[in-house]
């Protein structure tokens, strides 16, 4: 089975754009996807944005695949996860850049 981490907006969004993250993450499951959706984590303790950034670093990176979601362009957090996954050599799929 795939793995596949849901990267987008989410800080300035209303309700932290959970609920496309949520939408596309049933989606991914129907098609039968093991997914990894940030949306779904505990808020780190910390509740910072690097906390926040850390658990989804450890997500991404058991991953074979990052989903992006549109407007993640303007979010620093998945520009983050989309460096990442590029040099990783994950499957990027979803919204283009």
């Amino acid at each position: 089975m795939n793995r596949i981490y849901i990267a987008g907006p989410m800080s300035g969004v209303p309700g932290l754009n959970y609920p496309e993250f949520n939408s596309v993450a049933k989606g991914l499951r129907e098609l039968g996807y093991h997914v990894e959706n940030p949306a779904e984590n505990t808020p780190p303790t910390c509740g910072s944005w690097e906390g926040y950034m850390r658990l989804a670093v450890a997500q991404l990176v058991t991953c074979d695949e990052i989903h992006m979601l549109r407007g993640w362009r303007q979010s620093r957090g998945a520009l983050v996860e989309h460096r990442l996954a590029v040099d990783l050599g994950l499957l990027v799929s979803g919204a283009p850049a």
